[in-house]
Protein backbone atom coordinates (compact mmCIF):
# COMPACT_ATOMS: atom_id res chain seq x y z
CA UNK A 1 0.00 0.00 0.00
CA UNK A 2 1.17 3.54 -0.75
CA UNK A 3 2.62 5.79 1.95
CA UNK A 4 0.89 8.75 3.59
CA UNK A 5 3.00 11.66 4.79
CA UNK A 6 2.28 14.46 7.25
CA UNK A 7 3.55 17.65 5.62
CA UNK A 8 2.29 20.24 8.10
CA UNK A 9 1.13 20.26 11.73
CA UNK A 10 -0.06 23.22 13.77
CA UNK A 11 -2.15 23.97 16.85
CA UNK A 12 -3.35 26.90 18.88
CA UNK A 13 -2.22 27.37 22.44
CA UNK A 14 -4.99 26.16 24.73
CA UNK A 15 -7.36 28.57 26.42
CA UNK A 16 -8.96 27.96 29.81
CA UNK A 17 -12.74 27.91 30.15
CA UNK A 18 -13.88 31.54 29.97
CA UNK A 19 -10.25 32.45 29.37
CA UNK A 20 -8.13 34.01 26.66
CA UNK A 21 -9.81 32.25 23.71
CA UNK A 22 -13.37 32.73 24.92
CA UNK A 23 -13.89 35.50 22.36
CA UNK A 24 -13.03 33.24 19.44
CA UNK A 25 -15.82 31.45 17.56
CA UNK A 26 -14.90 27.75 17.16
CA UNK A 27 -15.36 27.99 13.39
CA UNK A 28 -12.82 30.80 13.21
CA UNK A 29 -10.40 28.79 15.36
CA UNK A 30 -10.70 25.91 12.91
CA UNK A 31 -10.30 28.21 9.91
CA UNK A 32 -7.15 29.78 11.32
CA UNK A 33 -5.35 26.43 11.80
CA UNK A 34 -6.40 25.32 8.32
CA UNK A 35 -4.90 28.46 6.80
CA UNK A 36 -1.75 28.12 8.91
CA UNK A 37 -1.29 24.46 7.97
CA UNK A 38 -1.59 25.35 4.29
CA UNK A 39 0.87 28.22 4.58
CA UNK A 40 3.43 26.17 6.49
CA UNK A 41 3.28 23.31 4.00
CA UNK A 42 3.18 25.51 0.93
CA UNK A 43 0.14 23.68 -0.43
CA UNK A 44 -2.22 25.57 -2.77
CA UNK A 45 -5.77 25.55 -1.51
CA UNK A 46 -7.21 24.15 -4.74
CA UNK A 47 -5.03 21.03 -4.31
CA UNK A 48 -6.93 19.92 -1.19
CA UNK A 49 -9.21 16.96 -1.88
CA UNK A 50 -11.06 16.95 1.43
CA UNK A 51 -11.13 18.35 4.96
CA UNK A 52 -12.00 16.14 7.95
CA UNK A 53 -12.76 17.99 11.17
CA UNK A 54 -13.26 16.40 14.58
CA UNK A 55 -15.70 18.01 16.99
CA UNK A 56 -17.38 16.35 19.96
CA UNK A 57 -20.11 18.74 21.08
CA UNK A 58 -21.90 19.46 17.83
CA UNK A 59 -24.42 21.96 19.16
CA UNK A 60 -24.82 25.73 19.10
CA UNK A 61 -21.89 27.36 17.34
CA UNK A 62 -20.51 23.90 16.55
CA UNK A 63 -23.69 22.59 14.95
CA UNK A 64 -24.91 22.41 11.35
CA UNK A 65 -21.62 20.94 10.02
CA UNK A 66 -18.80 22.80 11.75
CA UNK A 67 -16.23 21.21 9.42
CA UNK A 68 -17.78 22.76 6.34
CA UNK A 69 -18.09 26.08 8.14
CA UNK A 70 -14.36 25.98 8.95
CA UNK A 71 -13.63 25.61 5.24
CA UNK A 72 -15.96 28.48 4.32
CA UNK A 73 -14.34 30.73 6.94
CA UNK A 74 -10.83 29.83 5.77
CA UNK A 75 -8.89 30.81 2.69
CA UNK A 76 -9.75 27.53 0.96
CA UNK A 77 -11.85 27.66 -2.21
CA UNK A 78 -15.53 26.94 -1.52
CA UNK A 79 -15.16 23.96 -3.88
CA UNK A 80 -13.19 22.07 -1.20
CA UNK A 81 -15.49 19.59 0.59
CA UNK A 82 -15.47 18.79 4.29
CA UNK A 83 -16.90 16.36 6.80
CA UNK A 84 -17.39 16.60 10.56
CA UNK A 85 -16.75 13.48 12.65
CA UNK A 86 -17.22 12.47 16.27
CA UNK A 87 -15.21 9.68 17.84
CA UNK A 88 -15.41 11.49 21.16
CA UNK A 89 -11.97 12.50 22.51
CA UNK A 90 -10.26 10.76 19.60
CA UNK A 91 -12.20 12.63 16.91
CA UNK A 92 -9.30 14.40 15.24
CA UNK A 93 -6.96 11.44 15.71
CA UNK A 94 -9.56 9.49 13.76
CA UNK A 95 -9.58 12.34 11.25
CA UNK A 96 -5.88 11.66 10.71
CA UNK A 97 -6.53 7.98 10.22
CA UNK A 98 -9.40 8.57 7.78
CA UNK A 99 -7.26 11.07 5.85
CA UNK A 100 -4.30 8.69 5.73
CA UNK A 101 -6.54 5.84 4.61
CA UNK A 102 -7.86 7.94 1.71
CA UNK A 103 -4.33 8.84 0.67
CA UNK A 104 -2.88 5.35 1.09
CA UNK A 105 -5.72 3.84 -0.94
CA UNK A 106 -5.06 6.25 -3.80
CA UNK A 107 -8.55 7.76 -3.64
CA UNK A 108 -7.23 11.19 -2.63
CA UNK A 109 -3.83 12.93 -2.64
CA UNK A 110 -3.99 15.76 -0.07
CA UNK A 111 -6.37 15.84 2.88
CA UNK A 112 -6.52 18.18 5.86
CA UNK A 113 -7.32 16.51 9.19
CA UNK A 114 -8.09 18.70 12.17
CA UNK A 115 -10.37 19.54 15.02
CA UNK A 116 -11.94 22.48 16.78
CA UNK A 117 -13.68 22.80 20.13
CA UNK A 118 -14.71 25.78 22.19
CA UNK A 119 -15.65 24.26 25.53
CA UNK A 120 -16.39 27.76 26.80
CA UNK A 121 -18.92 28.71 24.13
CA UNK A 122 -20.32 25.21 23.60
CA UNK A 123 -20.11 23.48 27.01
CA UNK A 124 -19.57 19.74 27.20
CA UNK A 125 -22.92 17.96 27.26
CA UNK A 126 -24.79 20.73 25.42
CA UNK A 127 -25.94 18.37 22.69
CA UNK A 128 -27.64 16.09 25.25
CA UNK A 129 -29.94 18.82 26.52
CA UNK A 130 -32.05 19.20 23.40
CA UNK A 131 -34.85 18.38 23.44
CA UNK A 132 -35.34 18.70 27.17
CA UNK A 133 -35.40 15.35 28.92
CA UNK A 134 -33.96 13.39 25.99
CA UNK A 135 -31.69 10.43 26.75
CA UNK A 136 -29.08 9.04 24.34
CA UNK A 137 -29.25 5.62 26.02
CA UNK A 138 -32.35 3.49 25.39
CA UNK A 139 -33.47 0.86 27.89
CA UNK A 140 -31.87 -1.86 25.75
CA UNK A 141 -28.38 -0.52 26.50
CA UNK A 142 -29.10 0.34 30.14
CA UNK A 143 -30.40 -3.14 30.81
CA UNK A 144 -27.55 -4.81 28.93
CA UNK A 145 -24.81 -3.02 30.88
CA UNK A 146 -26.62 -2.44 34.15
CA UNK A 147 -26.19 1.34 34.11
CA UNK A 148 -28.39 4.39 33.82
CA UNK A 149 -25.59 6.32 32.11
CA UNK A 150 -21.97 5.81 31.09
CA UNK A 151 -19.58 7.92 33.17
CA UNK A 152 -15.96 8.69 32.39
CA UNK A 153 -15.48 9.80 35.99
CA UNK A 154 -16.67 6.43 37.28
CA UNK A 155 -14.56 4.62 34.69
CA UNK A 156 -11.44 6.54 35.70
CA UNK A 157 -12.03 5.69 39.37
CA UNK A 158 -12.50 2.01 38.46
CA UNK A 159 -9.17 2.03 36.61
CA UNK A 160 -7.37 3.69 39.52
CA UNK A 161 -8.71 1.03 41.87
CA UNK A 162 -7.95 -1.86 39.50
CA UNK A 163 -4.33 -0.79 38.97
CA UNK A 164 -3.70 0.14 42.60
CA UNK A 165 -3.18 3.89 42.22
CA UNK A 166 -3.57 5.94 45.39
CA UNK A 167 -4.45 9.61 45.69
CA UNK A 168 -0.80 10.39 46.44
CA UNK A 169 0.38 8.56 43.32
CA UNK A 170 -2.10 10.42 41.13
CA UNK A 171 -1.16 13.78 42.67
CA UNK A 172 2.52 13.08 42.00
CA UNK A 173 1.73 12.27 38.37
CA UNK A 174 -0.39 15.41 37.98
CA UNK A 175 2.36 17.58 39.41
CA UNK A 176 4.90 16.06 37.03
CA UNK A 177 2.63 16.88 34.08
CA UNK A 178 2.58 20.50 35.21
CA UNK A 179 6.34 20.64 35.73
CA UNK A 180 7.06 19.10 32.34
CA UNK A 181 4.74 21.59 30.66
CA UNK A 182 6.44 24.45 32.48
CA UNK A 183 9.91 23.30 31.44
CA UNK A 184 8.83 22.72 27.83
CA UNK A 185 7.23 26.15 27.59
CA UNK A 186 10.22 27.93 29.11
CA UNK A 187 12.57 26.07 26.75
CA UNK A 188 10.51 27.06 23.70
CA UNK A 189 9.55 23.47 22.90
CA UNK A 190 6.09 24.54 21.68
CA UNK A 191 7.14 27.64 19.75
CA UNK A 192 7.24 26.00 16.32
CA UNK A 193 3.92 24.19 16.71
CA UNK A 194 1.77 27.00 18.13
CA UNK A 195 -0.09 29.43 15.89
CA UNK A 196 -0.26 32.88 17.53
CA UNK A 197 -3.80 34.21 17.82
CA UNK A 198 -4.75 37.82 18.41
CA UNK A 199 -6.89 38.32 21.50
CA UNK A 200 -8.35 41.40 23.15
CA UNK A 201 -7.55 42.05 26.79
CA UNK A 202 -8.10 44.92 29.19
CA UNK A 203 -4.64 46.16 28.23
CA UNK A 204 -5.27 45.98 24.49
CA UNK A 205 -4.53 43.38 21.83
CA UNK A 206 -2.09 40.55 22.59
CA UNK A 207 -0.85 37.38 20.93
CA UNK A 208 -2.00 34.19 22.61
CA UNK A 209 1.00 31.87 22.39
CA UNK A 210 1.22 30.05 25.76
CA UNK A 211 -1.07 27.27 26.95
CA UNK A 212 -3.25 28.93 29.54
CA UNK A 213 -3.86 25.80 31.60
CA UNK A 214 -0.32 25.54 32.96
CA UNK A 215 -0.26 26.10 36.73
CA UNK A 216 2.97 28.02 37.21
CA UNK A 217 2.62 27.79 40.99
CA UNK A 218 1.94 24.06 41.03
CA UNK A 219 3.14 22.18 44.09
CA UNK A 220 2.38 18.88 45.75
CA UNK A 221 0.79 20.78 48.64
CA UNK A 222 -1.56 22.57 46.23
CA UNK A 223 -2.38 19.26 44.51
CA UNK A 224 -3.24 17.66 47.83
CA UNK A 225 -5.58 20.52 48.69
CA UNK A 226 -7.91 19.97 45.73
CA UNK A 227 -11.16 18.24 46.65
CA UNK A 228 -12.10 14.83 45.29
CA UNK A 229 -14.44 14.62 42.29
CA UNK A 230 -16.24 11.61 43.76
CA UNK A 231 -16.67 10.99 47.47
CA UNK A 232 -14.48 8.08 48.48
CA UNK A 233 -12.51 8.28 45.22
CA UNK A 234 -8.94 9.32 44.44
CA UNK A 235 -9.24 11.63 41.42
CA UNK A 236 -9.44 15.43 41.60
CA UNK A 237 -9.65 18.26 39.08
CA UNK A 238 -5.87 18.54 39.45
CA UNK A 239 -5.42 14.99 38.14
CA UNK A 240 -7.95 15.37 35.33
CA UNK A 241 -7.69 17.00 31.91
CA UNK A 242 -8.58 20.66 31.77
CA UNK A 243 -11.63 22.05 29.99
CA UNK A 244 -10.03 23.90 27.09
CA UNK A 245 -10.70 25.91 23.94
CA UNK A 246 -8.52 25.28 20.91
CA UNK A 247 -8.01 23.97 17.39
CA UNK A 248 -5.36 22.04 15.47
CA UNK A 249 -4.71 20.65 12.01
CA UNK A 250 -2.34 18.47 10.03
CA UNK A 251 -2.05 17.91 6.29
CA UNK A 252 -1.73 14.37 4.93
CA UNK A 253 -0.25 13.94 1.46
CA UNK A 254 0.59 11.12 -0.94
CA UNK A 255 4.07 10.56 -2.34
CA UNK A 256 2.77 11.80 -5.68
CA UNK A 257 1.53 15.05 -4.13
CA UNK A 258 4.78 15.53 -2.21
CA UNK A 259 6.73 15.39 -5.47
CA UNK A 260 4.25 17.38 -7.53
CA UNK A 261 4.05 20.29 -5.06
CA UNK A 262 7.60 20.13 -3.72
CA UNK A 263 6.44 19.42 -0.17
CA UNK A 264 8.67 18.54 2.77
CA UNK A 265 7.35 15.57 4.76
CA UNK A 266 7.58 15.85 8.55
CA UNK A 267 6.54 12.27 9.24
CA UNK A 268 5.26 9.08 7.64
CA UNK A 269 2.22 7.18 8.91
CA UNK A 270 3.51 3.74 9.91
CA UNK A 271 0.45 2.08 11.40
CA UNK A 272 -3.14 2.89 12.38
CA UNK A 273 -5.40 0.93 14.71
CA UNK A 274 -8.76 1.47 16.36
CA UNK A 275 -10.34 -0.98 18.82
CA UNK A 276 -13.24 -1.05 21.25
CA UNK A 277 -13.88 -2.71 24.61
CA UNK A 278 -15.83 -2.29 27.83
CA UNK A 279 -18.04 0.84 27.63
CA UNK A 280 -18.49 0.97 31.40
CA UNK A 281 -14.82 1.04 32.41
CA UNK A 282 -14.54 2.86 29.07
CA UNK A 283 -11.11 4.49 29.40
CA UNK A 284 -8.89 1.41 29.63
CA UNK A 285 -8.94 0.50 25.95
CA UNK A 286 -5.67 2.30 24.98
CA UNK A 287 -3.78 -0.44 26.84
CA UNK A 288 -5.09 -3.21 24.62
CA UNK A 289 -5.29 -1.12 21.45
CA UNK A 290 -1.58 -0.31 21.78
CA UNK A 291 -0.71 -3.97 22.25
CA UNK A 292 -2.60 -4.82 19.07
CA UNK A 293 -1.15 -1.88 17.14
CA UNK A 294 2.42 -2.83 17.95
CA UNK A 295 1.80 -6.44 16.94
CA UNK A 296 0.26 -5.37 13.64
CA UNK A 297 3.21 -3.06 12.95
CA UNK A 298 5.75 -5.76 13.82
CA UNK A 299 7.20 -3.53 16.51
CA UNK A 300 7.74 -3.53 20.25
CA UNK A 301 7.39 -0.59 22.60
CA UNK A 302 11.18 -0.42 22.83
CA UNK A 303 11.20 0.64 19.16
CA UNK A 304 9.19 3.76 20.02
CA UNK A 305 11.09 6.92 21.00
CA UNK A 306 8.17 9.01 22.32
CA UNK A 307 4.62 8.23 23.44
CA UNK A 308 1.70 10.67 23.63
CA UNK A 309 -1.04 9.12 25.76
CA UNK A 310 -3.88 11.54 26.40
CA UNK A 311 -4.20 12.52 30.04
CA UNK A 312 -7.99 12.45 30.23
CA UNK A 313 -7.40 11.42 33.86
CA UNK A 314 -4.08 10.55 35.47
CA UNK A 315 -4.91 6.83 35.90
CA UNK A 316 -5.13 6.35 32.13
CA UNK A 317 -1.48 7.01 31.12
CA UNK A 318 -0.37 5.51 34.43
CA UNK A 319 -2.21 2.23 33.78
CA UNK A 320 -1.01 2.28 30.15
CA UNK A 321 2.59 2.62 31.24
CA UNK A 322 2.25 -0.07 33.92
CA UNK A 323 0.55 -2.58 31.63
CA UNK A 324 3.04 -2.12 28.79
CA UNK A 325 6.10 -1.61 31.02
CA UNK A 326 6.68 1.71 29.26
CA UNK A 327 9.60 4.02 29.94
CA UNK A 328 8.17 7.01 31.88
CA UNK A 329 10.91 9.21 30.45
CA UNK A 330 9.33 8.80 26.98
CA UNK A 331 5.74 9.40 28.08
CA UNK A 332 4.15 12.83 27.53
CA UNK A 333 7.59 14.40 27.79
CA UNK A 334 6.28 17.97 27.48
CA UNK A 335 3.37 17.45 29.84
CA UNK A 336 -0.13 16.39 28.93
CA UNK A 337 -3.77 17.38 29.13
CA UNK A 338 -3.64 17.79 32.90
CA UNK A 339 -1.46 20.85 32.33
CA UNK A 340 -1.95 21.74 28.66
CA UNK A 341 -5.66 21.06 28.33
CA UNK A 342 -7.95 18.78 26.36
CA UNK A 343 -10.03 20.61 23.73
CA UNK A 344 -11.96 17.40 22.99
CA UNK A 345 -12.37 17.19 19.21
CA UNK A 346 -9.12 19.09 18.60
CA UNK A 347 -6.92 17.00 20.90
CA UNK A 348 -6.05 14.24 18.42
CA UNK A 349 -4.31 16.50 15.90
CA UNK A 350 -3.00 18.62 18.80
CA UNK A 351 -1.17 15.62 20.25
CA UNK A 352 0.08 14.60 16.81
CA UNK A 353 1.49 18.09 16.30
CA UNK A 354 3.30 17.91 19.64
CA UNK A 355 4.53 14.38 18.94
CA UNK A 356 6.03 15.32 15.56
CA UNK A 357 7.81 18.38 16.91
CA UNK A 358 8.96 16.45 19.97
CA UNK A 359 10.53 13.71 17.87
CA UNK A 360 12.32 16.24 15.70
CA UNK A 361 13.63 18.18 18.69
CA UNK A 362 15.05 15.01 20.26
CA UNK A 363 16.25 13.31 17.10
CA UNK A 364 13.77 10.47 17.64
CA UNK A 365 12.50 8.20 14.88
CA UNK A 366 9.23 6.57 15.93
CA UNK A 367 6.33 8.04 17.89
CA UNK A 368 3.11 6.49 19.18
CA UNK A 369 -0.10 8.34 19.99
CA UNK A 370 -3.16 6.91 21.70
CA UNK A 371 -6.16 8.15 23.62
CA UNK A 372 -9.18 6.82 25.46
CA UNK A 373 -12.56 7.67 23.99
CA UNK A 374 -16.19 7.62 25.05
CA UNK A 375 -17.88 4.26 24.56
CA UNK A 376 -14.73 2.27 25.35
CA UNK A 377 -12.89 2.99 22.10
CA UNK A 378 -9.21 3.82 21.49
CA UNK A 379 -7.15 4.92 18.49
CA UNK A 380 -3.44 4.23 18.08
CA UNK A 381 -1.30 5.93 15.45
CA UNK A 382 2.40 5.17 14.94
CA UNK A 383 4.53 7.58 12.92
CA UNK A 384 8.11 7.80 11.68
CA UNK A 385 9.71 11.24 11.88
CA UNK A 386 11.49 12.28 8.66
Amino acid sequence: MADAFIVSAVRTAGGRRNGRLAGWHPVDLGAKVIDAALARAGVPGDAIDDVIIGCVTQAGEQSMHVGRHCVLASGLPQSVPAVTIDRQCGSSQQAIQFAATAVMSGVQDIVIAGGTESMTRVPMGSAMRSPEGSDPLPASIKDKYGVQAFSQFRGAEMIAKKWGFSRDMLDAYGLESQLRAQRATEAGAFDKEILPLTIRTAGGEEQHVVDEGIRWDASIEAMQGVKLLVEGGVITAATSSQITDGASAVIIASEKAVKEHGLTPLARIVSMTVTAGDPVVMLEEPLYATEKALKRAGMTLSDIDLYEVNEAFAPIPMAWAKYLDADPAKLNVNGGAIALGHPLGATGTKLMTTLIHGLKARGGKYGLQTMCEGGGIANVTIIEAL
